[in-house]
């Protein structure tokens, strides 16, 4: 493959490390971007379970040509105390999904899952501008996007997780951006309803909300990628709701990976 024609002892390293990890779609996207920029550097997947990150990242950091680090599910928080600096909005949430290296060799920090979640669902009609959002899912990813909801404008932000103490503690933070309340997950009298669990990544998962109090007039995003059409997209588009999934959302997030990660 092109890509790897300039593979070398000169390549830069750039891994992407969760658990699982076989569904991601970053390490081409990326490898093949890094070369568009005429950049000798590849992103490669690294299976990383939640008990060993402690020992994988002292690990990574003593290798000299690893240049930054693509983080995703379960490490969004843990990661964030390796950083020794990190964006505004990732110190606020305490979560990375990026890092890159200081001039010092130390990581610096930043999470850009909100900002592409939003860019994903504006690219596909929503107009998150004075709406009414039903966000499923206080992890993580569904910090970032209430975060990068709130900077879109949406007028009112309900939040639900099945763990309250995540919600109370999120709905803390963002305490003077907007709007935030706890709530059910129930998406009626709402413009907007997004998923930022994994719920439809497994066999079985019930649907993050029911499926049957979707309307035509709500628009429908879901941050699971590699997974073809959730049951959520499906019940969505069966009732007539625009629809974002997670792999537009991974589209979206690319040029923004690409230019942290060197730096812009």
């Amino acid at each position: 493959m092109k890509m790897l024609e300039r593979l070398s002892g000169e390549t830069r390293l750039f891994p992407i490390i969760g658990d699982p990890i076989i569904f991601v779609k970053s390490p081409q996207r990326l490898t093949s971007s890094f070369a568009a920029r005429g950049r000798n550097a590849i992103c490669v997947p690294m299976q990383v379970p939640e008990a060993d990150l402690e020992r994988v990242m002292h690990g990574l950091s003593r290798i000299p040509n690893i240049d930054g680090l693509l983080i995703t599910m379960p490490h969004k928080f843990t990661a964030f105390k390796y950083c020794a600096t990190s964006s505004a909005r990732a110190k606020l949430l305490g979560v990375v999904s990026v890092m890159r290296r200081n001039p010092d060799g130390s990581w610096h920090g930043d999470m850009l899952d909100g900002l592409a979640f939003v860019q994903a669902q504006k690219d596909r009609g929503a107009q998150p501008d004075g709406a009414r959002v039903l966000l499923i899912g206080a992890g993580g990813a569904g910090s970032a996007i209430a975060i990068g909801l709130l900077e879109a404008g949406v007028r009112d932000l309900i939040i639900h997780d099945t763990d309250e103490a995540r919600v109370v503690h999120l709905i803390g933070l963002l305490a003077g951006l907007g709007r935030v309340t706890a709530g059910p997950p129930d998406p009626t009298g709402c413009d907007m309803v997004c998923n930022a669990t994994p719920m439809g990544m497994a066999a079985g998962d019930p649907l993050p909300v029911a499926g049957d109090l979707l309307l035509p007039s709500m628009f429908v995003g879901d941050v699971i990628a590699g997974h073809g059409v959730t049951p959520l997209l499906q019940a969505a588009r069966a009732a007539g709701c625009k629809t974002a999934n997670g792999v537009q959302m991974v589209e979206a997030v690319q040029e923004m990976m690409l230019d942290f990660m060197l730096g812009k």
